[in-house]
């Protein structure tokens, strides 16, 4: 299938054949009728990707903070590669579809295949969106008129938030799509309506869907003048702001313009700098509408289908579309006039240089070939083929998971290792089709288990969310392949004991974890330098972890595991590793209860004993300061320290021959991590990480997690 991509480092947009996506549980798949160019959002994105350095800068201050954040803690090489490799990877644009479900995903309700519905779907032949995301659109409007409901969703929820009432004199302020539109559902209402914008053409369209008013500030009009009269002398109720523009001005000439306690709500975007005294005399209210309305951002909502029950909330997104596609089936809502061009898919690059032209355009719609549905479910795409193709030495690997820790660091760490790259699989199929191209993959597919049955394949890494992991991995063993986890292995004991089984059943494949730091140059120089030491030793590993939100998924039990699952385990590995001898006991503690701290099993203190004597201490601490170093780790043993900031400068103290070894970019050991795991398989060399230790460590890390959720 095709799909429009563009780049955030060049600003080039692009049509590209990617494969097609399946519809995960509580999804629709639908084949693409129509979709409509947002002017304000899509053209903010082509014109910033365009854009410099400098003004990318500029135009995004707060990234720039956490940047130089970066520097300071992983140093300028690790950080510029990370920002461009975020740059690097494509963006799938669009936001406004409407097309025919073809197949329904596990636990879908209210929606059969055949249904014509609009979804927040992406400019592609085919697209899978959360069925709370989609809704069906009327036997009476057609697909053009249909396309225009997400744009309209958003209009709306702004009137909501504003709660207008009959008669009532309202200010929209921005004349583009968005702002023809709130005009309309606000005369629908009964309200009053004045428009202001720059574009004369934008002005009289929106005096013929029914504003009553219209101010051109270009032309010399006076907006605060034409709004009092507007008012009959008493300042206007609501002012709502669907400009898109850095100028603080919309705001202040907003609260100039309102009668005292007045409401003011921005849709759109602007400039937020505002005057105390704009609203102080008039207890003015300020509100920032978000997108379609409630449930937006939510993930119970939009990615895992939990509605909120109508009688606590009656406007969620999806009813928001419901009742602009009721609008639409009964006219009171028109959209044909806001039509300005119209582009077949494969002429979407033009499309899209007319956005980012000075050519006036308002709403451009793409239409889509209606060829067999076939044709759009092939899930697997052919790139070009790597140097190496057909070899037959071992080494052969298909990767499942295409985000942006596989792409930066895996994929590139396997390809220096030697790999031969088969195939590459992700949910959505963009990336995998971006990093194949990139690396020289033979193909991209939306359908891991393809590549995991593959037979030219005799190594499966995962790089995939961790519910995922053990099924992948239990597959890939079954399958005969050599597997290389991306931490953690899986997530539960049954889950451990399950895949132990089939390791444990297949000795001459390696089963391995991503715990690459034990691999790092320095973690290197520990080991050789604790080697002679035969007294224990005490570790204390600080984990300046950083706060994640609690409806991250990496939060989520039964999706990310908990972030002692999920990435505490480096650490249990990394003290295993430097002690040399099997953890005997362990305990582990959260913070205590409090309201401000939140999720508390990712501020909390574990305690290794290994069979030694050693005694390991982790501090994985979510509640610090991002400019602290991420990771420290310090050994005392024998009247000697040591100490490792950020895998950049270790130093040592009481070491005869040994006091600093500094590099000179920030090294955690994945390129090594994936040679040592490569010359395994080639059987170059015994496993990297003996099976014990990695059932050991994946066990330790799933105990310590379930005794800080109170469960073990």
């Amino acid at each position: 299938m095709k799909q429009i991509l563009q780049s955030l480092k060049t600003g080039q947009t692009t049509l590209l054949e990617v494969p097609a996506p399946r519809p995960g549980p509580g999804q629709l798949a639908i084949q693409t009728h129509a979709t409509l160019v947002s002017a304000g959002t899509e053209r903010m994105l082509v014109e910033f990707g365009k854009a410099g350095w400098i003004a990318k800068a500029r135009s995004q201050p707060d990234k720039v903070r956490m940047v130089l954040e970066k520097v300071r803690t992983d140093g300028l090489a690790a950080t510029l590669e990370a920002v461009r490799s975020k740059l690097d990877q494509p963006l799938a644009l669009g936001y406004c579809n409407v097309g025919t479900v073809i197949a329904v995903g596990r636990g879908v309700s209210g929606f059969a295949v055949g249904d014509r519905v609009v979804s927040n779907g992406k400019h592609a032949e085919l697209v899978c969106v959360p069925q709370t995301l989609c809704a069906k659109v009327p036997d009476g409007v057609g697909d053009e008129q249909a396309v225009f409901t997400v744009l309209a969703a958003i209009g709306l929820q702004g009137i909501r938030l504003a709660q207008p009432t009959l008669g009532e004199c309202v200010v929209v302020t921005g004349l583009g799509l968005i702002g023809l539109l709130t005009v309309q559902l606000l005369r629908a209402q009964g309200c009053r309506v004045m428009g202001i914008d720059f574009d004369a053409a934008r002005c009289a369209l929106a005096r013929d869907l029914g504003a009553e008013v219209v101010v051109n500030p270009a032309a010399g009009e006076d907006v605060l003048a034409a709004a009092q009269a507007f008012s009959r002398g008493r300042g206007v109720d609501v002012v709502l702001i669907t400009a898109s523009t850095r100028s603080n001005e919309p705001v202040h000439q907003a609260a100039q313009m309102c009668r005292k306690r007045g409401r003011i709500v921005l849709v759109g975007v602007t400039g937020l700098t505002l005057s105390r005294a704009d609203f102080y005399e008039k207890e003015l209210s300020f509100q920032v509408s978000c997108s379609y309305g409630p449930g937006r951002y939510d993930p119970a909502y939009e990615e895992q289908g939990h509605d909120y029950p109508v009688g606590f909330v009656r406007w969620t997104e999806q009813r928001n579309f419901e009742a602009v596609l009721d609008m639409l089936a009964s006219g009171a809502l028109t959209v044909a006039p806001l039509v300005s061009h119209r582009f077949p898919l494969e002429q979407a690059e033009a499309a899209y240089a007319l956005l980012s032209s000075d050519a006036p355009s308002l709403g451009i719609v793409l239409d889509y070939p209606r060829d067999d549905a076939a044709r759009l479910q092939e899930r697997t795409v052919a790139l070009a083929s790597p140097a190496g193709a057909g070899v037959a030495a071992p080494g052969k690997v298909a990767f499942i998971g295409a985000g942006n820790y596989a792409g930066r660091v895996l994929i590139p760490a396997f390809k220096a290792a030697g790999a031969q790259l088969q195939s590459l699989a992700s949910g959505g199929g963009v990336s995998a089709v971006h990093f194949g191209r990139k690396y020289g993959f033979r193909k991209a597919s939306t359908d891991w288990a393809d590549c995991v049955a593959d037979a030219d394949v005799d190594t499966v890494v995962i790089a995939t969310r961790h519910d995922a992991h053990a099924r992948q991995v239990l597959a890939a063993l079954r399958a005969g392949k050599h597997v290389f986890c991306e931490k953690p292995l899986c997530l539960t004991q049954e889950e451990l004991d399950t895949i132990e089984a089939e390791a444990r059943a297949r000795p001459g494949q390696r089963l391995m974890v991503g715990f690459n730091r034990r691999f790092a140059p320095q973690v290197v120089k520990i080991r050789q330098l604790l080697a002679p030491v035969a007294e224990p030793k005490s570790f204390v590993m600080t984990v300046n972890a950083g706060a994640i939100p609690a409806d991250h998924w990496t939060q989520d039990k039964a999706v990310g595991g908990g972030r002692i699952v999920g990435e505490g385990c480096h650490f249990i590995d990394l003290l295993r590793h430097l002690a040399g001898a099997p953890i005997v006991q362990q305990h582990a503690v959260a913070l205590g209860p409090h309201p401000a701290l939140g999720v508390r099993d990712d501020k909390a203190t574990l305690t290794l004993v290994f069979a030694d004597g050693s005694v390991g201490t982790i501090h994985y601490l979510a509640n610090g300061h991002k400019g602290f170093p991420k990771e420290r780790l310090e050994v005392f043993c024998a009247g000697r320290v040591l100490q490792l900031d950020n895998f950049r400068v270790l130093r040592g103290w009481g070491w005869a021959g040994f006091s600093r070894m500094r590099l000179w970019r920030q090294d955690k050991g994945q390129a090594a991590c994936a040679r040592a795991f490569m010359d395994a398989v080639r059987g170059h060399a015994p496993a990297p990480i003996p099976l014990d230790e990695v059932l050991e460590v994946s066990r330790a890390s799933i105990e310590a997690q379930l005794a800080l959720e109170g469960r073990a």
